[in-house]
Parts: structure tokens; sequence; C-alpha cells
């Protein structure tokens, strides 16, 4: 990969072609695993390489290839299971008297929420509002708070679950 950063065209087909056999057992195992039909193995490998093609960039040459590489495999693996997944699909019509609730219920809801996130502390409160409410991505919320988008993603999965305990606790 090094030498293909350096315009080696030889180097980069030849690990393409190494790549391609070790994705391809990623794979395998990978739908094995999930309980998927491995029918689509090639479609994740020729997925991962022009993924790793189109990031190639993105790698950081003083750090291993195949960690980097097993990533990107494992996001279109999972791109490929969500896109594939079982879906069951149910008529609302004979639900619609659960699904709408009257406008008083609606605004109690609202003003626990509001009630809840006011219960969280500095930087919890900051990302849920910042991401939930705003729809801010974790890039923008990590830049504008100094933190690291890994870190931003943490502190909103810890702050939704202290949301969700706050709002078990408070219910009849």
């Amino acid at each position: 990969m090094r030498a293909a950063g350096r315009g080696d065209a030889h180097a980069y087909r030849d690990l393409l072609r190494k790549l391609a056999p070790i994705l391809r057992g990623f794979a395998r195992h990978a739908f094995l695993r999930y309980g998927s039909s491995a029918e689509d193995v090639e479609d994740i490998v020729q997925e991962t390489l022009l993924a790793m093609h189109l990031k190639r960039h993105t790698w950081i040459e003083d750090r291993p290839l195949l960690p980097w590489v097993r990533a990107i495999a494992h996001n279109k693996l999972m791109d490929h299971l969500r896109r594939s997944g079982r879906r069951q699909h149910l008529p609302i019509d004979e639900f619609g008297d659960v699904l709408v609730a009257d406008d008083s219920q609606s605004a109690a809801n609202g003003l626990d929420a509001d009630v809840a996130i006011g219960k969280l502390k500095g930087r919890q409160r900051d990302v849920v509002v910042a991401m939930s409410l705003e729809g801010q991505s974790a890039r923008d919320v990590a830049q504008r708070l100094g933190m690291t988008e890994g870190a931003v993603r943490v502190v909103l999965h810890r702050a939704l679950r202290s949301l969700s305990k706050v709002l078990r606790d408070d219910q009849p």
C-alpha cells in the first residue's frame, strides 16, 4: 500500500489480488456468524475493494493495513445485512387509536423529555441537545466542544442511557 501510494500501479494490483482471498474468508465467516446466506460474499469483497480504493488517502502509513481494511469490510458487511435484513410489515390501520395520542398527552410527554434532559449534566446535556434535538453531526459537535467524534458518541450513548433510566424511574 505504501508503494501504491507512491504511484506503483503494479504493487497496487498485487495488493488487491492478495487482499481478495482474505476478504472472501472474512465475509464468508461473517455471513455464517450472522446466520445469513454466503451467496453475496463476492459483493462484499468488491464493495470493500472499491471503498478501499476510494478511501486509500485516509489510511495512515505508519499504521497496519489489515485492521483498516477489515474495518471497511465490516462496514460494508453491516450495510449489506441492513439492506437485506428481514423486515416484517404490519398494516397500521388497525392500530390508529393507539398511534394517535391526544394533544394533552403529547404535551406531557414533551415536558417529561425536557425535564429529563434538564437533569443531565454538562457535556451530556450539550451533546444530547446538539445531536438529538438540533440534528448536528458527531463531527460538528466534536469540533464545537473540542472532543473526538468517538468521545462524542460515547457521551451520547451514556446520556441516552441516563435519560432512559430517568424516564423509567419517573413512570407511575
